[in-house]
Protein backbone atom coordinates (compact mmCIF):
# COMPACT_ATOMS: atom_id res chain seq x y z
CA UNK A 1 0.00 0.00 0.00
CA UNK A 2 1.39 3.27 -0.28
CA UNK A 3 -0.15 6.76 0.90
CA UNK A 4 -1.16 9.45 -1.23
CA UNK A 5 -2.00 13.45 -0.68
CA UNK A 6 -3.99 16.05 -2.43
CA UNK A 7 -3.71 19.94 -1.11
CA UNK A 8 -7.01 21.79 -2.35
CA UNK A 9 -7.25 25.27 -0.74
CA UNK A 10 -10.39 26.00 -0.38
CA UNK A 11 -12.62 29.35 0.56
CA UNK A 12 -11.87 32.90 0.48
CA UNK A 13 -9.00 32.50 3.22
CA UNK A 14 -6.80 29.70 1.23
CA UNK A 15 -7.55 27.12 3.85
CA UNK A 16 -5.49 23.96 3.09
CA UNK A 17 -7.54 21.28 2.56
CA UNK A 18 -5.59 17.80 2.83
CA UNK A 19 -7.20 14.43 1.18
CA UNK A 20 -4.90 11.72 2.50
CA UNK A 21 -5.78 8.30 1.57
CA UNK A 22 -3.84 4.66 1.03
CA UNK A 23 -3.99 3.48 -2.19
CA UNK A 24 -2.98 -0.46 -3.37
CA UNK A 25 0.67 -0.35 -4.68
CA UNK A 26 0.94 0.14 -8.21
CA UNK A 27 -2.58 1.73 -8.49
CA UNK A 28 -3.30 3.99 -11.36
CA UNK A 29 -3.39 7.05 -10.40
CA UNK A 30 -5.66 8.90 -13.24
CA UNK A 31 -8.95 11.10 -13.28
CA UNK A 32 -12.08 9.98 -13.48
CA UNK A 33 -13.79 6.36 -12.59
CA UNK A 34 -10.00 5.53 -12.97
CA UNK A 35 -8.72 6.83 -9.73
CA UNK A 36 -6.82 4.28 -7.72
CA UNK A 37 -9.44 3.81 -5.30
CA UNK A 38 -8.92 3.06 -1.00
CA UNK A 39 -9.21 4.45 2.25
CA UNK A 40 -9.07 8.28 3.33
CA UNK A 41 -9.67 10.89 5.35
CA UNK A 42 -10.66 14.51 4.94
CA UNK A 43 -8.73 17.31 6.58
CA UNK A 44 -10.27 20.54 7.39
CA UNK A 45 -12.60 21.08 4.85
CA UNK A 46 -13.57 24.56 5.05
CA UNK A 47 -15.42 25.43 2.24
CA UNK A 48 -16.26 24.39 -1.02
CA UNK A 49 -17.74 20.70 -0.11
CA UNK A 50 -18.85 20.01 -3.56
CA UNK A 51 -15.27 20.61 -5.29
CA UNK A 52 -13.79 18.50 -2.34
CA UNK A 53 -16.25 15.55 -2.78
CA UNK A 54 -15.55 15.55 -6.59
CA UNK A 55 -11.89 14.64 -5.71
CA UNK A 56 -13.10 12.04 -3.57
CA UNK A 57 -15.82 10.46 -6.45
CA UNK A 58 -13.39 11.13 -8.82
CA UNK A 59 -10.22 8.63 -7.27
CA UNK A 60 -13.18 6.27 -6.07
CA UNK A 61 -12.29 6.90 -2.46
CA UNK A 62 -13.80 5.57 1.10
CA UNK A 63 -13.79 8.84 3.37
CA UNK A 64 -13.08 7.28 6.49
CA UNK A 65 -13.07 10.20 8.90
CA UNK A 66 -13.27 13.82 8.54
CA UNK A 67 -10.14 15.89 10.90
CA UNK A 68 -10.28 19.30 12.69
CA UNK A 69 -7.75 20.97 13.73
CA UNK A 70 -9.42 23.46 14.96
CA UNK A 71 -13.15 25.19 15.05
CA UNK A 72 -12.03 28.53 13.52
CA UNK A 73 -14.99 29.48 10.24
CA UNK A 74 -12.47 29.15 7.64
CA UNK A 75 -11.52 25.10 8.85
CA UNK A 76 -15.20 23.93 9.40
CA UNK A 77 -17.97 25.51 6.81
CA UNK A 78 -17.75 22.52 4.81
CA UNK A 79 -17.74 20.00 7.73
CA UNK A 80 -21.42 19.09 7.94
CA UNK A 81 -22.02 18.71 4.17
CA UNK A 82 -18.63 16.12 3.61
CA UNK A 83 -20.03 14.51 6.89
CA UNK A 84 -23.19 14.07 5.54
CA UNK A 85 -22.34 12.77 1.75
CA UNK A 86 -19.38 10.63 3.22
CA UNK A 87 -20.80 9.19 6.32
CA UNK A 88 -17.24 9.50 8.17
CA UNK A 89 -17.19 10.52 11.75
CA UNK A 90 -15.90 13.88 12.34
CA UNK A 91 -13.15 14.19 15.15
CA UNK A 92 -11.60 17.37 16.67
CA UNK A 93 -10.32 18.16 20.22
CA UNK A 94 -13.15 18.93 22.87
CA UNK A 95 -12.12 22.12 24.01
CA UNK A 96 -13.18 23.42 20.31
CA UNK A 97 -16.42 22.40 19.99
CA UNK A 98 -17.95 25.60 20.88
CA UNK A 99 -16.27 27.08 17.80
CA UNK A 100 -17.59 24.40 15.54
CA UNK A 101 -20.86 24.58 16.81
CA UNK A 102 -21.05 28.43 16.82
CA UNK A 103 -18.95 28.84 13.02
CA UNK A 104 -20.61 25.63 10.90
CA UNK A 105 -23.19 26.53 9.08
CA UNK A 106 -25.18 24.01 10.28
CA UNK A 107 -25.12 21.31 12.98
CA UNK A 108 -21.91 18.24 12.07
CA UNK A 109 -23.48 14.78 12.44
CA UNK A 110 -21.36 12.22 14.22
CA UNK A 111 -18.81 14.16 16.10
CA UNK A 112 -16.01 12.19 18.21
CA UNK A 113 -13.25 13.42 20.41
CA UNK A 114 -9.94 13.53 20.42
CA UNK A 115 -7.36 14.05 23.30
CA UNK A 116 -3.35 14.05 23.36
CA UNK A 117 -2.06 11.11 21.74
CA UNK A 118 -5.42 9.83 20.31
CA UNK A 119 -5.52 7.63 17.24
CA UNK A 120 -7.50 7.64 14.51
CA UNK A 121 -7.23 4.37 12.55
CA UNK A 122 -9.06 5.12 9.08
CA UNK A 123 -8.58 1.94 6.90
CA UNK A 124 -5.22 1.45 6.56
CA UNK A 125 -4.63 5.21 7.92
CA UNK A 126 -3.28 5.56 11.64
CA UNK A 127 -2.96 9.17 12.40
CA UNK A 128 -1.55 10.65 15.97
CA UNK A 129 -3.28 13.20 17.83
CA UNK A 130 -1.27 15.97 18.80
CA UNK A 131 -3.04 18.71 21.33
CA UNK A 132 -1.32 22.21 20.47
CA UNK A 133 -3.19 24.56 22.15
CA UNK A 134 -2.40 28.22 21.63
CA UNK A 135 -4.10 29.25 18.48
CA UNK A 136 -7.04 27.87 19.80
CA UNK A 137 -7.81 26.31 23.16
CA UNK A 138 -8.20 21.90 21.46
CA UNK A 139 -6.32 22.69 18.40
CA UNK A 140 -4.67 19.53 17.21
CA UNK A 141 -2.08 18.28 15.07
CA UNK A 142 -2.01 15.02 13.31
CA UNK A 143 1.04 13.01 12.87
CA UNK A 144 1.56 10.59 10.26
CA UNK A 145 4.75 8.82 9.72
CA UNK A 146 7.06 11.29 8.26
CA UNK A 147 4.14 13.96 8.19
CA UNK A 148 2.59 16.53 10.43
CA UNK A 149 -0.80 18.16 9.45
CA UNK A 150 -0.02 21.36 11.74
CA UNK A 151 -3.37 23.40 11.34
CA UNK A 152 -2.99 27.15 12.15
CA UNK A 153 -0.33 26.07 14.73
CA UNK A 154 2.86 26.46 12.61
CA UNK A 155 2.94 28.00 9.15
CA UNK A 156 5.92 28.29 6.59
CA UNK A 157 7.93 31.05 8.06
CA UNK A 158 5.23 32.02 10.68
CA UNK A 159 2.92 30.52 13.04
CA UNK A 160 -0.78 30.97 14.33
CA UNK A 161 -2.11 34.25 15.86
CA UNK A 162 -3.09 34.34 19.62
CA UNK A 163 -5.44 37.67 19.37
CA UNK A 164 -8.60 35.33 18.46
CA UNK A 165 -10.66 34.59 21.94
CA UNK A 166 -9.69 31.56 23.89
CA UNK A 167 -5.80 32.63 22.04
CA UNK A 168 -2.86 32.33 24.33
CA UNK A 169 1.11 33.07 24.04
CA UNK A 170 2.32 30.95 26.66
CA UNK A 171 0.46 28.24 25.33
CA UNK A 172 0.95 28.76 21.72
CA UNK A 173 4.78 28.84 22.96
CA UNK A 174 4.77 25.49 24.58
CA UNK A 175 3.51 23.96 21.45
CA UNK A 176 5.47 25.04 19.53
CA UNK A 177 8.59 23.90 21.42
CA UNK A 178 6.91 20.42 21.47
CA UNK A 179 6.58 20.60 17.65
CA UNK A 180 10.56 20.86 17.75
CA UNK A 181 10.86 17.77 19.47
CA UNK A 182 9.88 16.28 16.04
CA UNK A 183 13.14 15.34 13.45
CA UNK A 184 13.98 18.13 11.00
CA UNK A 185 12.83 15.77 8.36
CA UNK A 186 9.51 15.96 9.36
CA UNK A 187 6.96 17.13 6.47
CA UNK A 188 4.47 20.47 7.95
CA UNK A 189 1.56 20.51 5.57
CA UNK A 190 0.15 23.75 7.32
CA UNK A 191 -3.45 25.00 7.44
CA UNK A 192 -2.67 27.69 4.68
CA UNK A 193 0.52 28.20 2.70
CA UNK A 194 3.34 26.17 1.30
CA UNK A 195 4.24 22.68 2.97
CA UNK A 196 8.16 23.15 4.60
CA UNK A 197 9.45 21.15 7.10
CA UNK A 198 10.67 21.28 10.88
CA UNK A 199 14.12 21.39 10.27
CA UNK A 200 13.77 24.16 7.82
CA UNK A 201 11.49 26.51 10.67
CA UNK A 202 14.41 25.27 13.19
CA UNK A 203 16.66 27.46 11.72
CA UNK A 204 14.70 29.81 9.19
CA UNK A 205 11.43 30.76 11.19
CA UNK A 206 11.90 34.11 13.58
CA UNK A 207 8.80 33.50 15.87
CA UNK A 208 10.65 30.02 16.47
CA UNK A 209 13.94 32.06 17.96
CA UNK A 210 14.31 31.66 21.66
CA UNK A 211 12.08 28.46 21.93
Amino acid sequence: MALDLIVRPVGFYKVNCYLVSVVPDGAVEAGGNDGPGGDAVVIDPGDEAEAILDLVRARGLEVRAVLLTHGHWDHVGAVADVAEATGAPVYLHEADLALLEEWSPRPVPAVRFLQDGGMVEAGGLSLEAWHTPGHTPGGLCYRLGGWLFSGDTLFAGSVGRTDFPGGSPEELARSLRRLLTLPDGTTVYPGHGPATTIGRERVANPFLSGL
